[in-house]
């Protein structure tokens, strides 16, 4: 199995550096994690978040393709509804000439208000859109409507559907599944049957929010906190531009003793290489898993924690994930 990091570039008013030291250390851990023998990195897009969450992941991809040599990109994921199809079939390939044929689509419908009216997109028919997007996409390279074309020949389209009816999409189109959660394996095989797909060639990959530490009860006071800010302010974005109520704040403690016996969004990996390690063996087992990528980063972390978070997946997650 694969193992890879995660980045979204937040900025937190709390923690703010400079906007270019944040871009070029995440750059400089790309670097590390190619030399380290990293399988991946992934990049999330969001947009008008305070803390200024990446907005444009295949722009830093290209730009982590010119700093890297051999460990895959990918994208996890672009809102595909907000963006027309010829501009992601162009970035895309343009990312996946410089990297000489590294890169990993993975394409989302989104979900929240405010994105939406930014791009003046409909909401309504985000999923409807989103397989468009895929079928246009794959039809403009084929046809070589957009041109240079991408290096690799299909360029790996992932879908990150959450959902039973959204895995089955997937699997009618035939893209792989940005997503690790084992009830989607039956909808997403019977959407591949559907779609004159072998069941066979199911595919999955995705991430874990994560604190890797050969220290837990040292470098907790510091992941609690970043982990806090991070996840509270998703789940204050996620009800924006609705009628929605703000949810409570997360509880750390919580969420570190239930790991990923909790469900949805409230699953944390924290813990030694060996204890992470252990549960992920134990929750992708029985799946096709081609990758899991975890979290480099919590929303501000200390860049020596990074550092160290990155040189803990390569040096020590990822020998133990090996006979996966």
């Amino acid at each position: 199995m694969k193992v890879g990091i995660y980045f979204d570039l937040r900025n937190p008013p709390p923690w703010q550096r400079s906007w270019s030291r944040v871009y070029g250390f995440a750059l400089e851990m790309c670097e590390e994690a190619d030399r380290l023998g990293l399988d991946s990195v992934w990049f999330s897009e969001h947009h008008g978040f305070e803390d200024g969450y990446l907005p444009q992941p295949l722009t830093m991809a290209a730009a982590a393709a010119a700093r890297t040599r051999r460990i895959r990109l990918g994208t996890a994921v672009i809102p595909a509804p907000l963006h027309a199809a010829p501009e992601i079939a162009e970035q895309a390939a343009l990312v996946d000439i410089l990297s000489e044929g590294r890169l990993d689509l993975g394409l989302g419908t989104g979900y929240r208000v405010p994105e939406y009216r930014l791009y003046g997109a409909d909401l309504a028919k985000r999923y409807s859109t989103t397989d468009r997007r895929v079928r246009e996409i794959r039809e403009l390279w084929a046809s070589s409507s957009v041109t240079p074309g991408p290096v690799q020949d299909p360029l790996p389209i992932w879908l990150g559907y959450q959902g039973p009816q959204g895995a089955r999409r997937a699997g009618r189109l035939g893209t792989g599944l940005l997503s690790l959660n084992p009830t989607l394996l039956a909808p997403y095989r019977e959407g591949l049957v559907e779609g004159g797909h072998e069941g066979s060639l199911a595919r999955m990959q995705g991430s874990f929010t994560s604190f890797v530490t050969e220290d837990p009860d040292g470098d907790w006071p510091v992941v609690r906190e970043h982990l806090a800010y991070q996840w509270d302010s998703y789940r204050r974005y996620m009800v924006e531009g609705t009628d929605q109520p703000v949810p409570r704040p997360i509880d750390p403690e919580k969420w570190r003793e239930t790991g990923l016996r909790a469900s949805g969004f409230a699953q944390f990996l924290y813990g030694t290489p060996e204890l992470v390690a252990g549960a992920v063996k134990e929750y992708v087992a029985g799946l096709p898993v081609e990758g899991v990528f975890l979290w480099a980063s919590l929303a501000g972390m200390p860049e020596e924690m990074v550092a160290r978070q990155v040189q803990l997946i390569a040096g020590k997650l990822r020998p133990l994930l090996a006979d996966v």
